[in-house]
This record gives C-alpha cells, structure tokens and sequence, in this order.
C-alpha cells in the first residue's frame, strides 16, 4: 500500500506552524498508517512527555544584544551544516509518497538538511546512493543489528561504499515495544510491508501466537557492547549508537569510540514511561563532557524546541514524524517546508535570545 493523496497545489501561505501539516497527513494516510507514523508504546505516556518536556522549559533572553546578523551554521563530523535539524530514520517511506526515499532526499536536500535512512526503508542501498548523489547531497545511514552478523557487516560496508558518510546504529530495540496500534492494525500485512535492505536475511521464525509474541524476526535481541565495539572496529565512518538515555550508558559508548552519541527514546514507540529526551539531555551531555556530538530527537516541533536543545548541550537535532507529515502531504516540497519553518523559527529564537550564533546558545539562557 503506498501513498495516493500527495497534493499539487501550492503550500499554503497560511501553513506557518508544522503541527499545521499534520491533520493533513492523517487525511492523506490509511488507518494503519496513520497509526504507525503517530502512535506510540503502551499507554503512549512517553509520547506526550517527549512533546511537554520542551514546553515545560523556560528561556532567559539577553536584551541589546546585536542581532542583526544571524549565524545558524554548524560543523557535525566533518560536514559544514546550514543549521543543526536532520532528518530522523523512519521506516517505509513508500507508504508516505510513491517516490519513497528519493523523495525525502530531494526535499531535505533543497533545506540543506542532511537525512538519515534506515534498514527498513522502502529503497535499496544503490536506490540511496542514486538519490543522494543526484542531489549531491550528504546521508547517514540508520542500521539494526542482525542475527546474522555476516549479512550485517555485508550491510555496512555497501552502505559505506555507497555513500553513508556515518552508521546510526540503533541501539535500544532488542525488540519492538507494546505498540498497541500496529498490533491491533497488523501493521505488515496492511501496509504490504517490504524492506529491500533485508533481502537475502532470514527472519527468524517465530511460531509463538500474536498476542504472546515477544521478539521481532528482524531484529538482533542479543547485541551487546561488544557488538558496538565490532561496527565501530569494521566501519570506515562515525558510527553514532542511537537510543542513549542514561549517563553512564553514554559514557561508556564515548569509551567504546563512537563518532556521537545519539539521545532517543525511539520516538516513544518502545518502552513507555522512559523519561522525555528533554529530560534525560543534561546528564548525558554532562556525562559525556564534550569527547563527542550530542545529538536528540524526540517530540522537537518549534524553533524554540531546537534552541533549548542546544542551550542544553546537543550539538544538532533530529526530527523524524514531522519529516513524513511533510512527505506525505506535499512530498519533496513538505519535506523542505516543515525544515524551513524550523529554522526560520530557530532565527526568530536566536535573535530575541540575543544569541546571533549557534555557539551562543548557552545553558545561561535557560531559566534556572
């Protein structure tokens, strides 16, 4: 099943706030779609907290402070950024837009955002390097570890060779949380699910009824840290672990070698009442005092969002659901949008803030 109600009619004037992409998306998206792409794990606890979490923190803006020139380049393993949103992985993107993939990287490529695509999208690796390089554009790419660890360096090192210029590994998803709308929905079977990265890798069979069933056949329940040592030992780019919630876990990866640490709780969609991103952001930059990047997604949705971000420490953020509101709606164009009114809203931010650049987004300008 793939997307059907992508409009052609130019973006509304009157669209200035993502969330106003949203309501569309869930017209444009079948049922078990829309469920996939909103809903969370268990009582989705974790999911309004991810949002709240950044309301709940005050700003404390300088005054007279020159801000007529506004500076949101940054610098993330090696690439020169325009401004510090990416594009989160999320799977299936054929379900969102025909084009898929390709589409994604058109649009965050024309808002000068750098895209990370996962495993269980709906491209091929040669399907990535195409789009990406028709864009000339940079990507990262999103890995879960397999059973099978020979299909799974195999997997790296094509991707490497096609351009991935860093691994995202995720790292909290030993399996696949009580997602109570995609069981209900059984999501596979009415989203024609196909992951072309997978193909020639053996599920794992699984006789277990539904209801009792604890383990996904496509992913790796026994990785460990000496599989994060592994990828970083075979990988010929950052590898960045993505899921770090606790300071002493983000210690240990820095310890491990890898390029950034990545602070998620899967978008809210694995273990619910894990606390919000916003929460737990401070005592993992602490912990890792500045050996990597800090990176973190998780309920992001306004300029001012992004700007607490990096007053608390992160380096860059990632947004992942508005990102398929954009595609699903609008495609390349709604991609470039939802991107564009972030960091037009960051700029807006930085200058009441009296913070002309990314490096003046400091802890000072939180309200103690």
């Amino acid at each position: 099943m793939t997307a059907t109600g992508i409009r052609t009619d130019p973006i509304s004037d009157e669209i200035v706030h993502i969330a106003q992409l949203e309501p569309l998306a869930e017209d444009a998206l079948t049922g078990p779609i829309w469920d996939y792409v909103a809903g969370g794990a268990g009582d989705e606890t974790t999911l309004r907290q991810n949002r709240t979490a950044w309301s709940d923190i005050s700003l404390a803006p300088h005054v007279l402070v020159d801000a007529s020139e506004l500076d949101t380049r940054t610098e993330l393993l090696g690439h020169e950024l325009a401004h510090p949103i990416l594009i989160a992985p999320t799977a299936r993107h054929i379900a969102y837009h025909p084009e898929a993939e390709a589409a994604t990287m058109r649009g965050a490529a024309a808002a000068n955002a750098l895209p990370v695509f996962s495993s269980l999208g709906s491209s091929s690796i040669e399907e990535l390097r195409a789009a990406a390089a028709a864009e000339q554009s940079p990507w990262w790419f999103q890995l879960y570890v397999q059973n099978d660890r020979a299909w799974t360096e195999r997997i790296v090192a094509e991707a490497t060779a096609g351009g991935a210029s860093a691994l995202v590994v995720t790292v909290d998803a030993p399996t696949l949380g009580a997602r109570d709308r995609d069981r209900r929905d059984d999501l596979g079977a009415a989203a024609g699910a196909r992951y072309p990265i997978l193909n020639g890798m053996e599920p794992r069979p699984d006789s277990t009824p539904a209801h009792r069933r604890v383990y996904n056949p496509h992913l790796s329940a026994s990785i460990t840290w000496a599989d994060l040592e592994w990828l970083i030992d075979i990988s010929p780019v950052p590898v960045i672990p993505k899921g770090i919630v606790r300071a002493d876990d983000a210690r240990k990866a820095v310890d491990c070698g890898v390029g950034a640490v990545f602070v998620s709780n899967h978008g809210a969609r694995n273990l619910d009442t894990v606390p919000a991103t916003a929460v737990v952001l401070p005592r993992v930059v602490q912990a890792v005092d500045g050996a990597v990047p800090v990176i973190v997604d998780g309920g992001i949705r306004r300029g001012t969002d992004i700007a607490k971000a990096l007053c608390l420490g992160a380096d860059a953020v990632m947004v992942g659901r508005p990102a398929i509101w954009g595609l699903a709606t609008y495609g390349a164009r709604g991609v470039t949008h939802i991107i564009e009114i972030l960091q037009t809203e960051l700029e807006m931010a930085m200058a009441l803030l009296g913070a002309p650049t990314i490096d003046d987004l400091v802890t000072d300008l939180l309200w103690r």
